[in-house]
């Protein structure tokens, strides 16, 4: 299995083929926004903003499966997004990062890249990020800012 493999639905309920971001530097996030952490869309959007036009993709993946914290439907996760954030990187359907109904792109991304806590994720806003040729090179942990991931981003593009 390869990323561009994968497939996952928007917001708006289209499908949406990873091939779609081939040549493109990634950054796969699992949000919420309810969440001490949630003032990270504003540094999300601030690295898409800086680099979208060099290459980079952030995309989203609510989920509700970390203390309640993303309960809303999708016009409410999106509506919360651009008033709040001005999010206006892509945002996908509410998603299960683990357990037995873990979303094909989370399974993929945690088999290639583990964590603290082997490769389940701990919290919201744990970030991964994909290089160009859809290779899994990094996985930051959700305390790590947007900004300290520039670094890296830049390096990639």
């Amino acid at each position: 299995m390869k990323f561009y493999e994968l497939e996952a639905k928007k917001l708006n309920g289209g499908l949406v083929s990873m091939e779609e971001y081939r040549g493109k530097t990634i950054i796969v996030v699992n949000t919420a926004s309810k969440c001490g952490l949630t003032p990270q869309y504003e540094g999300l959007e601030k690295l898409y903003q800086d680099y979208k036009d060099q290459g980079l993709i952030i995309l989203g993946f609510p989920c509700n499966q970390f203390g309640n914290q993303e309960a809303g439907n999708s016009d409410e996760i999106q509506e919360f997004c651009q008033i709040n954030y001005g999010v206006s990187f892509p945002m996908f359907e509410k998603i299960e990062v683990n357990g037995e109904n873990t979303h094909p792109i989370f399974k993929y991304l945690k088999s290639k890249l583990g964590g603290l806590l082997g490769s389940k994720i701990k919290w919201n806003f744990t970030k991964f990020v994909i290089d160009k040729n859809g290779k899994p090179v990094k996985r930051f942990a959700p305390i790590t800012k947007p900004e300290a991931m520039e670094g890296l981003i830049k390096s990639i593009l």
